[in-house]
């Protein structure tokens, strides 16, 4: 006789999260008071999104959780009144699909957490060790090569775990990602729980729709590809599934030491087929369990999660990192933005098309004029994890019409997603911790691009990050730069480690390679040196990674690139020991970090 499951009752995630904005309200002043202590307040102010900033005192970074990308025109005109009543003028889109703003005055925070409470949105555990924003492929939904729309999955899991007590005290943040199919454009691999949409044809000829989870996996410092869990997972056990990882790192994971915390330790410690063990036993008992989530989850089943399909006439745009081939062949600027930022093939007549934020930064403007457009057009509007913002389910009559609106707000620019579209965290702008200006890095390699005719080379992706926390995911891009202090002729000076081959798809993962390191002040040249071999030499349809190992490997194509790695003396060239951004001789100033790998 089986176990019957106990299924908890609905929560009410808004008279939470109205609790969890009095209570983090009544914390702030008793922390000004002096009344709690900066190592309490802090875990507090983590796990309700709240990050400080490099610049010290009251200046806060908000972190605005976007589940799956998926955003509303209110959402949208919300973080534009924030950024301009609140912020500096502009938020930021991360490489996780969240929403910062910067340059909040503490006491002002509550006041940012209602106005976005009351369009559906929250901050809470966006930071700390928590269960971070769930992720989704940018394309979920309308994707024509997707097994599933993993969209309503992923906004099942955010509503199951947000405010679960299960995540509030972990031994290091967790994060989740879903991707439609094994093209991985939502990066599943370097997740601690990823999950990839696929099938399995059963005994008698029938196709199951279900997933592949992979666990374990990170970045950071020490990078760790994720690991198959299993070869199939039903989709009534998605959930318990990725609930018993979560309890498995709970109970196992390490304390005691923060560098040690994440998943991606315990395949060293337990090995991978001991902590595969302990996560089926635990799914096993979770029907015992009043946290269960009882099958398929109560949204899905209301929404449904069937693929978008392909059309059976047309062209069907190629999607995934190092699958667009972009002519360099002049077009009319209109036809450069078709080129590089549409997709097409779904079924249902469909088209989506990427909108450009440079640097992943939207002024208070822009999002009410994206806000607008979405109206307009009746889209579906995601933002993607390459800090940019998907239009989808539109016509193809609308493309002009959208490209019109953006052009007129300085999105359409041709290239989003391509070499143009270099990705940065927010360096030492902001960050406690990173070493480097590396949107600074971000916009010098955009212009030198521009310079030399690059910019909209197709299957080629750049990121930067400016420390080893690869917050900008310099591991997982064609061509990544992390920063790092260099000294040279006896003085400090800024510089990025080069590394080249890191690629996400078709459920496998390969960590950049490092190639040498560089001055800040070269590594613009050493990129497009780099991406017009690679545009010179490529064959038809080869990916980046596969020129690279043709090419005898990151070490073989740096070598081109020896003559760009010394520093001048500071009196030849000073400019070279002063970071992107500054005025005054480069200090490696970093604080105590919040983030950590």
């Amino acid at each position: 006789m089986g176990v019957t499951p106990v299924i908890p009752a609905p929560r009410d995630l808004d008279a939470e999260q109205a609790r969890d904005i009095e209570r983090f309200e009544q914390a702030i002043e008793q922390y000004l008071a002096g009344e709690i202590s900066e190592d309490v307040f802090r875990v507090m102010r983590l796990n309700n999104g709240i990050y400080g900033q490099r610049q010290g005192g009251t200046n806060q970074m908000v972190r605005i959780k976007v589940p799956a990308g998926s955003i509303t025109p209110e959402q949208l005109e919300v973080m534009g009144r924030i950024s301009e009543e609140f912020s500096r003028g502009w938020g930021h889109i991360t490489t996780r699909q969240n929403v910062q703003v910067h340059f909040v005055e503490l006491r002002r925070v509550p006041e940012v957490m209602r106005i976005i409470a009351a369009v559906g949105m929250t901050s809470r555990e966006a930071c700390g060790d928590t269960v971070r924003n769930v992720m989704a492929c940018h394309l979920a939904g309308a994707c024509p090569y997707e097994v599933l729309d993993v969209t309503p999955w992923a906004e099942a899991a955010y509503e199951h775990f947000v405010r679960n007590p299960l995540g509030q005290r972990l031994p290091r943040k967790f994060k989740i990602n879903f991707s439609g199919c094994s093209t991985d454009c939502g990066q599943a691999m370097f997740n601690d729980a990823g999950v990839v949409a696929v099938t399995r044809t059963l005994d008698d000829g029938t196709v199951e729709q279900g997933f592949r989870v992979y666990i374990a996996g990170g970045l950071g410092a020490t990078p760790h590809p994720a690991l198959a869990l299993e070869d199939f997972t039903s989709r009534e056990d998605l959930l318990p599934t990725i609930e018993a990882v979560l309890r498995v790192f709970d109970q196992a994971g390490n304390r005691d030491n923060k560098l040690r915390a994440r998943l991606k330790w315990l395949v060293d410690t337990l090995g991978i087929d001991e902590l595969r063990r302990r996560v089926l036993k635990v799914r096993h008992t979770l029907p015992a369990s009043s946290s269960w989530p009882g099958g398929i989850p109560p949204y899905v089943q209301k929404v449904g999660d069937a693929a978008a399909g392909r059309a059976t006439t047309g062209e069907v745009t190629a999607v995934g990192q190092g699958a667009v081939a972009v002519s360099l062949t002049p077009r009319d600027p209109y036809g450069r933005w078709v080129a590089t930022s549409v997709v097409r093939g779904v079924a249902n007549g469909s088209v989506s098309a990427i909108a450009y934020a440079a640097l992943g930064d939207i002024t208070a403007s822009q999002f009410r004029a994206l806000a607008a457009i979405q109206r307009e057009l009746g889209a579906d509007v995601r933002l993607t994890n390459r800090q940019n913002v998907a239009f989808r389910g539109l016509t193809e009559a609308q493309l002009p019409v959208l490209y019109e609106r953006l052009e007129a707000i300085g999105m359409a620019r041709p290239g989003a997603e391509l070499a143009r579209d270099v990705v940065a965290c927010p360096g030492a702008d902001t960050c406690n911790i990173a070493v480097t200006q590396s949107r600074g890095l971000a916009a010098a390699i955009g212009q030198e691009l521009e310079e030399q005719g690059l910019a909209e080379v197709g299957g080629v992706r750049i990121n930067i990050s400016g420390c080893t926390n690869s917050c900008g995911q310099h591991h997982a891009s064609d061509i990544g730069f992390f920063g790092a202090e260099r000294r040279a002729h006896g003085r400090s000076a800024p510089g990025y480690q080069m590394l080249l081959g890191g690629y996400v798809g078709q459920e496998q993962i390969h960590f950049g390679e490092k190639a040498l390191r560089l001055p800040a002040k070269a590594a613009p040249q050493a990129a497009a040196r780099v991406i017009r071999r690679f545009n010179d030499e490529r064959t038809a349809g080869e990916s980046f990674r596969s020129w690279m190992d043709r090419s005898g490997g990151a070490s073989a194509i740096a070598k081109d690139l020896d003559d760009l790695a010394e520093f001048p003396s500071p009196d030849t060239d000073p400019d070279f020991y002063v970071d992107y951004g500054e005025t005054g001789p480069f200090i490696a100033a970093v604080g105590d970090s919040e983030c950590a790998v």
